[in-house]
């Protein structure tokens, strides 16, 4: 199966834009919004008529990595101090006491996230100690989804056996490329065997689902080293795929100053190898299910997209209703009803308003009727793909094509590039367009739209 789309049709959306996994968007959070708003929204998911059978999906941030990866513009701390992980256990369950204060302690969840960081950096007992203090204080039901990321050099058959034992079903390694040279430049060295061996294992463990992520654009990545990278990926077939396009913000990310901007590929090589790395893995039989992710036709991603179940949160899309998210850790996001939060992002201030008794929240969002209407909006493209103009004006109330006229006044144009399809009853994202629902998306954004410096954003491609 060829990709329906052209070299051409990539380099036009190569623009910067949000990957919507909320909106709006986290830089538009506010340190108006603090700890006592935060608390007001769990009263309301206490009080409300559904608090008890509307599941919570939970994200804990684990910050500590043991060494520095130049690529990442994740949120961690460099050690190799593992003393520091006890320490931060116990500001975790503070923070946790915190909320069950609020929400008591039989709130069911769904779904739960160790993400980084790297979240393997804690010891096999401190997982046990962890997994142990979220299950007395929430109720995670049977059969719930619990993923976890992997730094392959951090573990072993026997510590994917204990992920397994204490109920990660879903695991995702974090691969990026495998040519050597490449690994060499981003420091991070880990061979194609230690990642193939170790996916045996947790085929062979038997966990629900297993990820690879992947990155284009590294530096002294050529389309030609890439494309080895690709079929060593098809050959261990995980079920699901992450594709990230690298985006090289020295200024923002400190770690980044250490890679060459003369090593990074030119636009066109990063081009040609999105390009190939689309046809390689639809060749291969994965469904592309949006933005950078794939999966196999059995996986659970899969089926959720061909069954219109498809759902986006702050880990990108999911296969789980629409629900709160509590988030816990540095840096933490969190969506509780109509509101957006943010924990501290440096253990200094995040330990020190749990010791004040606070909840670390620092900013966050208090969601206006605009907001709620245009985040209907943009995750109904985002993760259906269609979007039905009589479902958001019964929702609403509102006429749609009045109150978003000049948005679907921009919209002609993809229209006559055939990435949408438009008539009386609503927006359709075509075959192609599906590639670009980025693009699609930020027609609705409104403080995209008023704000056009979007150099802060990843690009689409």
């Amino acid at each position: 199966m060829n990709s329906p789309i052209t070299p051409e049709l990539l380099r036009q959306y190569d623009v910067p834009g949000p990957r919507y996994t909320s909106y709006p968007t986290a830089d538009r959070f506010v340190e108006a919004f603090g700890p006592g708003d935060y608390g007001q929204a769990l009263t309301q998911r206490r009080e409300g008529p559904a608090a008890m059978s509307l599941p919570l999906s939970l994200y804990v941030h684990i910050p500590f990595c043991e060494s520095l990866c130049y690529y990442c513009a994740c949120n961690k701390i460099i050690t190799k101090h593992h003393s520091k992980a006890a320490s931060y256990l116990r500001y975790l369950s503070q923070e946790v006491e915190l909320h069950t204060a609020v929400l008591g302690t039989s709130q069911p969840v769904s779904q739960l996230h160790l993400g980084g960081g790297s979240p393997t950096f804690l010891s096999d007992d401190e997982l046990r100690e962890l997994m142990a203090m979220l299950r007395r204080n929430f109720a995670v039901a049977p059969g719930a989804e619990c993923s976890i990321e992997i730094d392959p050099r951090t573990v072993t058959a026997e510590r994917l056996q204990v992920l397994a034992d204490l109920g990660f079903n879903r695991i995702s390694f974090g691969v990026q490329d495998f040519d050597p040279e490449v690994q060499k430049a981003v420091h991070r060295v880990q061979p194609y065997e230690q990642v193939a061996a170790l996916m045996a294992d947790a085929r062979r463990i038997g966990f629900d689902s297993i990820n690879v992520d992947l990155i284009y654009g590294l530096p002294r990545q050529t389309p030609e080293s890439f494309a080895r990278t690709l079929a060593q990926v098809s050959t261990l077939r995980p079920d699901r795929i992450a594709l990230y396009g690298y985006a090289h913000l020295p200024e923002r990310f400190k770690p980044q100053r250490r890679i060459l901007s003369a090593e990074l590929p030119a636009g066109g090589a990063k081009i040609n190898m999105l390009s190939s790395a689309l046809a390689a893995f639809l060749s291969a039989g994965y469904v592309y299910i949006g933005m950078d992710h794939f999966a196999l036709p059995g996986d659970a991603l899969a089926v959720a997209k061909r069954q219109g179940r498809l759902h986006r949160n702050f880990q990108g899309y999911s296969t789980h209703a629409d629900c709160d998210l509590i988030g816990l850790g540095v840096s933490a996001i969190g969506k509780v009803g109509a509101t957006y939060s943010q924990n501290a992002k440096t253990m200094e201030e995040y330990c020190d308003l749990l010791d004040q008794g606070k909840l670390p929240v620092v900013r966050g969002l208090a969601l206006s009727r605009d907001d709620l209407a245009r985040r209907a909006v943009i995750m109904a493209l985002m993760c259906q793909g269609q979007l039905v103009f009589e479902s958001i004006e019964l929702a609403w109330l509102l006429d749609f094509r009045q109150y978003f006229a000049a948005e679907m006044e921009q919209m002609k144009e993809l229209q006559a590039q055939g990435l949408v399809a438009i008539d009386d009853t609503g927006i359709q994202v075509t075959a192609k367009g599906w590639f670009f629902v980025r693009a699609v998306a930020m027609q609705f954004d409104k403080y995209l739209q008023a704000d056009r410096n979007r150099a802060r954003f990843s690009r689409i491609i």
